[in-house]
């Protein structure tokens, strides 16, 4: 019960094969010790482990929510995409409902979905990645198979459970 709780949404093939691409290219290898992810939460308390755990399995009764992986933009020293999923943001505000009072200021400010495919690079490299992928950029579907519970360990994440929407 040492590290704080990261919620995260399970990507699917093929956006998060495009996702995940591009993070491998762009990302420095140094910092890289993450597949390409969709955070929910950054930092729930340990102590609220199980009751997350509730949270998320009652959610995964839904069905699995559409998505879409929209236009990159800029992080100023990297690049991300945003992520289009109505449904994903009103799960996200049960999540945030369910824990008022126990998440970090930057839990409950507003929530913008991205996923990052470059950070911590020189600007102007990141500019150049972002006219890049921004040429000719189609928004593409994005498959979210379910909610993820890790334990935020200094480094990569430690996975805790995996909850599949199961809805119809």
């Amino acid at each position: 019960m040492s590290g704080p709780l990261i919620v995260a949404a399970i990507l699917a093939d093929p956006g998060f094969a495009f996702l995940e691409r591009l993070r491998r290219d762009h990302f420095p290898a140094e910092r890289n010790w993450l597949p390409a992810h969709l955070t929910l939460f950054h930092a729930l308390p340990p102590s609220v482990e199980e009751e997350a755990r509730g949270v998320l399995a009652r959610l995964a009764h839904n069905p699995r929510p559409g998505a879409s992986i929209d236009r990159p933009y800029s992080l100023g020293r990297g690049v991300a995409f945003r992520v289009r999923s109505p449904e994903l943001e009103m799960m996200r505000g049960e999540i945030a409902e369910n824990f008022h009072g126990s998440l970090t200021s930057q839990d409950s400010a507003g929530w913008v979905p991205h996923v990052t495919v470059q950070n911590k690079v020189d600007p102007v490299v990141a500019k150049e990645l972002l006219l890049d992928l921004q040429a000719g950029f189609q928004p593409q579907p994005l498959r979210i198979d379910g909610l993820a519970l890790h334990r935020y360990a200094g480094g990569p994440w430690e996975p805790l459970a995996r909850y599949k929407f199961r809805g119809t």
